[in-house]
Order: structure tokens, then C-alpha cells, then sequence
């Protein structure tokens, strides 16, 4: 059974989007059982270094050592998100599928652990409703179930309080908080002032470097 990381080290990290330096020599630690918020003004790199974790940008330069074999992500929401023809449980099931693949059946544990994150999120008696029928904090509750039931050692969330009420907001910044006591990196890329009082750790990055 792979042994949880204890941090993730980021060193002289480079990201190239276009012909801009999206991260450009960025150091840094992010420690497992912490909650990490990465601030910053649009284009100061906090999405692209999300997205170069969980592996979908690749550097240009330099190392990440320590990651977990498997990374979860909350993506911003695309304005489209919320009206994608799915209920609210199959939308959150889309989380198992790098487990089980698309066409393969889910498990017991594979349901327990869909009912497990949307319990955690407060979303169980919206199963049944129809994605486009939740309002924007339900919806970016959904994402977070959706990546929380990949049960996974690292969990990145790009503004997932974006267009969230004020309930919303407080269950997903308190989900963070839980999930890094249980032994997780968690990265929250955010402008919303209420995250700074969930973080233990407050990165602020302009033009790819800290700040």
C-alpha cells in the first residue's frame, strides 16, 4: 500500500503557456495535514500551478518530488458545468472513474465513497436532481464531492468558492480543513478572503514567482 506523502517540493519550477513564463523559477514546500492557500491577481500563475500538479501542464523546467501517486482536482467550474445533462449522484460517480474506467461497473466501496464525499459536502438529499437544477453552491459542492470521492492523498481546488453562497463557501473551505487533518496536502488557489482564515500556510505568487 503506497505510503502518504509527507510533502510535496517544488524546486526552481518553469511553465511555459504561449510565450509566457505561466510559473518562472518557483520554489516551494507544501506540507502534508496543511491547508496551503495560493493567492495572487489573475495571470500570477496559482491556476497553472494547480494544473502542473495534477498533471495535465508540463514544465519546462525544474523538479516536483514527493507526489502522491494520485492527485484530485476541482477545476473552475466552466459556465457550462451546470447544466451538463447528469443527476447530482452521477456527476459526483465521475470521480470513481479513474478507478474503475467509464464502462466498468462501480463497487460497493466505489458507491460508498461517492456517499461518503457527498455527505461530507451536504449534498445526499440532491441526488437525484438533475445538475441544472442546483444553484451555483450546490454545483461547486458537487465538484468537490466529485474529487473527494477519489479518496486520494492530495486534493487541489482552483476558486471552488467561485459564485458560492455563503453556506457553500463555509462546507468547502471546512471539507479543506478536514481533509488536510486527515493527513492530506491540500492546495486551494482562491481570491476569496474567507479562505485566508482556513490556511495554515498563505502563498502569493505574481508573474509566476513568490510574491
Amino acid at each position: 500500500m503506497p505510503v502518504p506523502p509527507t510533502a510535496v517540493d517544488i524546486r526552481d519550477l518553469t511553465v511555459i503557456r504561449g510565450d509566457v513564463h505561466a510559473l518562472d523559477g518557483l520554489d516551494l514546500t507544501l506540507d502534508a495535514g496543511k491547508v496551503t492557500l495560493v493567492c495572487g491577481g489573475n495571470g500570477s500563475g496559482k491556476s497553472t500551478l494547480l494544473l502542473t500538479l495534477a498533471g495535465a501542464l508540463r514544465p519546462e523546467s525544474g523538479t516536483i518530488t514527493g507526489m502522491p501517486s494520485e492527485v484530485a482536482l476541482v477545476p473552475q467550474r466552466p459556465p457550462s458545468a451546470d447544466r451538463l445533462p447528469l443527476t447530482v449522484r452521477a456527476a459526483v460517480e465521475m470521480g470513481r472513474w479513474p478507478e474503475r474506467g467509464l464502462l466498468r461497473r462501480l463497487r460497493p466501496e466505489d458507491h460508498e465513497a461517492v456517499d461518503w464525499a457527498m455527505s461530507a459536502v451536504g449534498i445526499l438529499d440532491l441526488a437525484g436532481r438533475q445538475l441544472s437544477e442546483t444553484s451555483g453552491g450546490q454545483c461547486q459542492r458537487v465538484l468537490v464531492a466529485q474529487a473527494l470521492s477519489r479518496r486520494t492523498d492530495m486534493l487541489l481546488m482552483d476558486e471552488p468558492t467561485a459564485a458560492a453562497d455563503i453556506e457553500s463557501t463555509e462546507i468547502i473551505h471546512r471539507v479543506a480543513r478536514e481533509k488536510a487533518a486527515d493527513g492530506a496536502i491540500v492546495v486551494i488557489a482562491s481570491h476569496d478572503p474567507a479562505a485566508r482564515d482556513y490556511a495554515d500556510e498563505i502563498v502569493t505568487l505574481h508573474a509566476g514567482r513568490r510574491a
